[in-house]
């Protein structure tokens, strides 16, 4: 269901040239940035920092795995805060909160208790509105100073997995685009920026559940927003929420977000289930978890440890397991293909046998989203591997080298000044050279608890996100 916009390509323009004239200035807009690359082409952010070290300031925040955006003189979080829904606004040259504005949902979605929120959303500004989503309750947009100018209520969330809402909203224009992929009922949603009211919603009945935020494409003179979900990459005219084209066999849960250079358009993500991470055998799942010998294995019987993501799997949400569910799991994880894969432009309708440039299985990330930067392709596995792409031949200049820290990692690189930040989820970051034939470490430091957030960088600043912590880091 799609309803067209009453805009002009007249309007349509302005609005654009309005955009790319603010943008110019050193400002961090939305997650991982403008167009959710994760680069700042003139900031000059601090090599060496930590919690003792080029600190100027720390604040402490409520927990949540969002990560900061800027815009001139403030700095804006989501949170989830006395029973609240908040979007927050610090001083950025202080860390001192301005404002907080908070709505109470009816419901709460269901999320993972260890590393999700109810509020896991990076807002979005264009220096002028605010835009935050919850899952619990829809989007909400303020002015910079906490005034709420509207509202788009949606029905509460059902996430794939009951994991929580995991995308964030982009501004392009003036439309917000929010990634609304369900367990049933998921759609791609555009809304007017100024009134909050639906430009256009295009249903996505292939897509089961993913987490990415959308990115944009310019692709052959045509904007478009590109999302993946449920083993299918697929392309939609910004203006119109038409579908122009898909991909089929990539991963079968999504967390990442595509990026763009040198005219190809670039997605890589891992899942379990495929053959780096096969599925185990259901007679070997049924002997480990199945306690009371009942042949059905659910949900209490298996380790706290393990539980909320095994619930992800659970796709009729009954809370057990029965070897049809694992048949219908081994089913999907057949369609799908863990694959970093490069689009050629142009392409109209099935375009998986004819506009993809080159693909690359290895050591692919699971949740942090790939970098383009200086003419190289970066990623990085969990467990401190990073790789290092040619974007036009996809061969490696290194790949699967190992950056001195372990353990998963959820915040993704971001990049500037020749230099790439990579912060693991156990709380170290890592300063990498851009280039070379492998990683050179130019500085390393360990908060000392978990980091989620994607780092934001401006000017000659860094601002991070701790699970206690808002930082500001600087000479």
């Amino acid at each position: 269901m799609r309803r067209l916009p009453f805009l002009t390509p007249a309007l349509l323009s302005v609005a654009a040239v309005l955009t790319a004239a603010e943008s110019s200035a050193p400002n961090w807009p939305q997650f991982r940035g403008p167009n959710s690359a994760g680069v700042a082409a003139d900031a000059t952010p601090p090599v060496k920092f930590g919690p003792k070290e080029g600190v100027l300031w720390s604040v402490e925040v409520p927990w949540s795995p969002s990560s900061p955006c800027v815009w001139g003189d403030r700095i804006f979080l989501t949170t989830y805060h006395d029973a609240q829904l908040e979007t927050r606004c610090h001083d950025r040259t202080t860390g001192r909160l301005l404002w907080a504005r908070g709505v109470k949902p009816t419901d709460l979605e269901e999320f993972h208790r260890q590393d999700g929120s109810p509020a896991a959303a990076t807002p979005a500004t264009d220096g002028r509105h605010v835009v935050s989503y919850f899952g619990s309750f829809g989007l909400i947009c303020h002015d910079v100073d906490g005034k709420e100018l509207w509202r788009h209520p949606l029905a509460v969330a059902q996430t794939a997995g009951k994991f929580g809402s995991g995308t964030s909203p982009v501004i392009v224009g003036q439309r917000v685009l929010l990634n609304r992929d369900q367990f049933q009922y998921s759609t791609l949603l555009a809304v007017d920026l100024k009134s909050g009211k639906k430009v256009w919603e295009t249903d996505r009945p292939d897509a089961a559940g993913s987490f990415g935020t959308p990115a944009v494409w310019q692709n052959n003179g045509t904007d478009e927003i590109v999302l993946a979900g449920s083993a299918r990459l697929k392309g939609y005219d910004l203006k119109t929420g038409v579908e122009r084209w898909a991909i089929d066999g990539v991963t079968g849960m999504v967390c990442t977000t595509p990026v763009t250079g040198d005219g190809l358009l670039y997605f890589a993500a891992w899942s379990p289930g495929q053959a780096d991470s096969p599925r185990q055998p259901w007679d070997e799942f049924l002997k480990k978890n199945d306690k009371n010998g009942d042949g059905v294995v659910s949900l209490d019987e298996i380790d706290p440890a393990r539980r909320d993501y095994l619930r992800g799997l659970d796709r009729n949400r009954d809370g057990k397991f029965t070897k049809e569910d694992w048949d219908l799991l081994k089913a999907g994880d057949a369609k799908a293909d863990n694959v970093l894969i490069a689009v050629k432009p142009g392409g109209r309708g099935d375009i998986s046998e004819t506009h993809v440039a080159w693909k690359y299985r290895k050591a692919l990330p699971y949740v942090p989203s790939p970098l383009y930067y200086q003419g190289r392709l970066y990623f990085v596995k969990d467990g401190g591997l990073m790789s290092s792409l040619d974007p036009k031949t996809g061969e490696p200049f290194y790949a699967q080298e190992r950056i001195g820290t372990t353990g998963n990692y959820y915040a993704s690189p971001v990049a500037a000044d020749g230099r790439i930040y990579v912060a693991s989820l156990p709380g170290k970051l890592t300063v990498v050279k851009a280039g070379g034939a492998k990683p050179e470490i130019l500085h390393q430091v360990d908060f000392g608890e978990r980091i989620l957030a994607t780092p934001a960088l401006v000017g000659d600043k860094l601002y991070l996100r701790t699970a206690t912590r808002l930082f500001a880091f600087g000479k």
